[in-house]
Formats: C-alpha cells, structure tokens, sequence
C-alpha cells in the first residue's frame, strides 16, 4: 500500500485540527449502549494535544439525509466521550456556521470539541465543495481516524483530505497496516474464511480473494450454493440455486490461478432452524430432502485446522454456521478457537471484520486474540473486494503532494 502520513508528520501545535471520528454508536434512551468505539479514538484525540494541537470531532450519527432531526444529535454522544477522555468536551450545535466559528475561536490548548452531526447537512453526503470548504475553514489540519467511513466519498471523509494537511489517526493506521499486512504483503500462505448467507453479495470479494490467497475455506449459506453447483443434494437448506454457474466459475478461476477451494465435507442438519432442534451429523452429500445444514461438521473443522496450521496469515469474514443459536455455532468456535491458538504462539497472522465476524469471534471467547479485528463493516468488505477506498485515497494523495 502507498504510504499515507500519520499524526507524527503533521506540524500541528497551536493548530486546530479536523478530526474525523467515528461516533455511529448504539444509543437506547439517550444514552450510548455501547462505548467500544468512542474508547478506539481516545489515542487519536491524545496524539494531537501531545503535539500541541487542538482536536475538533466532526462525525456522523445515523442517516438524518440531511435534515435536522434532534434524536440524531451527537450531543447526546458527549458525557461517554468525556468519561471515555477524563476530561470535558465542548459542543457546537451546528458543523458549519457561526456558532460553529465562535466555538472554534474560544478554544484554547488541551480542549477538545465536537461539532454537530455532518449528516445534518446536504453537502456532507454530496461531497460539495461549498460545504467542505465551509469546514476546513475551522482549522488548519485534518486527521481522519474514520476508515469505518473510508468507503464514502463525503465532504468529511475525502473532501477534507484533498485541501488540508492530511493524515491518518492512530486508528486509521492501525487498520491499514494490518490491512495491508493481511492481503497487501502478507506472509505466506495466506487463508481467507468467508462465510455469510449469500455468493450474490460477495461476488466480487470472492472473486477478489481467489487472486491473493492460496487458500479459501467457503462456509456457512454460501458453502450450501457450493455444493449445489458440484451436483450435491442439499435438502430445505438455504442455497441460491440460480448462482450455480458462477459458483462453478469462481471454482474454475481458483483452479486456474492455484487458489484452493475447501467446501464442507461433512456437515449438522437438522429439521427446524431453531435453538437446540434435534441434529445430526452427515457427510456433505447426505443431507436428507425434509432437512436443513446448520453448520459444518467435526470433520470439515478438522480440516480447516489443519489448513490454519499449514499458514501464516489468516482473513476472515463471516461465520461457518448459523453461530447465533445452540448447537450450530460449534464449527465457528471450534475453528476461530484454533485461530486464536496459532495467533498466540506467534504462528499465525489473524485479520477478521464484518459485523457478524465480530458478534461470533466474541460469541467464541477469541476475538482479543486475533492479531486484529476490524469493526468497520463495508469499508473492511469494500477493502477485500479490491475496491478503492475514497478517504483512504485522499490520505495517500496528501502525502504525495
């Protein structure tokens, strides 16, 4: 990957710096629910004011399509992010505008400041020119610690980036390291999982990951349209019957390209998708007519192990199983428990993302083992699907100049 520069290439004290947050956190009844992301940029927030620089958040919350709507206001964000901090923070009811000047011109060094959700306005999500020059006229740098956001080409996210100083948060250059560690210059060889429900919304990361990787484990839903392409029976299970043909291309351009392909060779079926339903393990191509597959069996576990052994980097996105509801998330823990393990003793490389991901590696008692896990959903799908991503294109450019 292109370098990009980081906090420490930034000339910033006594400067006011543009800090693009991500603050999209859960709220129930006007209170954050959960504070993992709002505690992810405290390093930034920190590596600013030690170098003298006076951080201003800019970040959205929800889709207000750009309208005001007071039940999406980030004021509601700041007493987590001030415990978070262990210090006040300041706000501004609007992005843009006066009372957005008058904030900015109060502050003094040590403060910090949040301006209103950018969503609020129409030119956020239009990345129009007006709007972002209305913002970069608040500071004098911009830091963006928002790859969650990456994959938007907004005013906040890549606007910014192309007039300013820019560079990456300590958040943001966690993630594209790892990032680029995993799929850029990885070590080899290199095992991607992906899992999920459908071929049809991973078409392009699949077809993206059979060029890098030496190996990939298919799972869950999509392993089932799999197995129906190779003339496999798969019962009431979920498949997309339609995507057969591109299932077998996808397995025809692996072949081609020395990328294997590992499907389940045994399988759990049971009758109902139901918590505990009653269930059995069956070979791959055993699945009775009246049942359904739940999740991948001992066998097909023992294989995925000894695949994860035979490597040095791992990625992973999505589960082998349906991992929400007992006894079919046991390959999903099994396997990310054996990931967990090689990533301990120094074996293994692990980079896993993508909301469900996370929620099973958590479920599993993994996830603070793996190397790294990115909780930025599409713009960590977009990145595995080879796609440019607009913010992190800006901080790359602003390094070029």
């Amino acid at each position: 990957m292109p370098r990009f520069n980081t906090i420490d290439d930034l000339e910033i004290d006594g400067k006011v710096v543009l800090t693009r947050v991500d603050l999209n956190v859960p709220v129930e009844n006007g209170r954050v629910a959960d504070a993992t992301r709002i505690e992810k940029i405290v390093p930034t927030i920190k590596a600013i004011q030690a170098k003298g620089g006076i951080p201003v958040l800019l970040a959205h919350f929800d889709r207000p399509k750009g309208k005001r709507v007071d039940a999406m206001s980030l004021r509601q964000i700041v007493p987590a992010l001030e415990q978070a901090l262990g210090q006040p923070v300041g706000f501004a009811s609007e992005a843009v505008g006066g009372d957005a000047k008058r904030a900015v011109a109060a502050l003094k060094a040590g403060d910090v400041l949040m301006l209103e959700n950018t969503r609020f306005y129409p030119g956020e999500e239009e990345n129009d020119p007006t709007f972002t020059a209305s913002l970069a006229a608040l500071g004098q740098a911009y830091v963006n610690d928002a790859f969650s956001a990456a994959h938007r080409a907004h005013a906040s996210t890549e606007g910014l980036g192309r007039l300013m100083p820019a560079a990456a948060g300590k958040l943001m250059e966690a993630e594209l390291n790892a990032l680029d560690g995993a799929l850029g210059n990885p070590q080899r060889p290199v095992v991607a999982v992906v899992g999920g429900a459908k071929v049809s919304t991973k078409l392009d990361l699949l077809s993206n990951l059979i060029e890098k990787v030496d190996h990939l484990v298919i799972g869950g839903g999509m392993a089932n349209t799999f197995l129906v392409a190779q003339g496999v029976e798969v019962g009431k299970s979920l498949a997309e019957r339609d995507m057969a043909d591109t299932a077998r291309e996808i397995i025809a351009k692996a072949q081609a390209g020395g990328c294997t392909i590992h499907l389940p060779v045994d399988v759990v079926v049971a009758g109902e998708f139901a918590a505990n339903a009653p269930s059995q393990v069956v070979a791959a191509d055993a699945c009775p007519p009246d049942a359904m597959i739940l999740d991948a069996g001992p066998q097909t576990v023992a294989h995925i192990r000894a695949v994860f052994a035979e490597c040095k980097t791992l990625i992973w996105n999505g589960p082998l199983g349906a991992f929400e509801i007992e006894p079919f998330d046991a390959a999903t823990n099994a396997a990310a428990q054996a990931a967990a393990e090689l990533t301990r003793t120094g074996q293994l490389v692990s980079v896993a993302g993508g909301g469900d991901t996370v929620a099973a590696l958590n479920r599993a008692g993994v996830a603070g083992d793996f190397t790294f896990i990115s909780t930025a959903g599409g713009a960590f799908l977009e990145w595995m699907e080879g796609k440019d991503l607009p913010g992190v294109a800006a901080l790359i450019a602003a390094k070029r100049k």
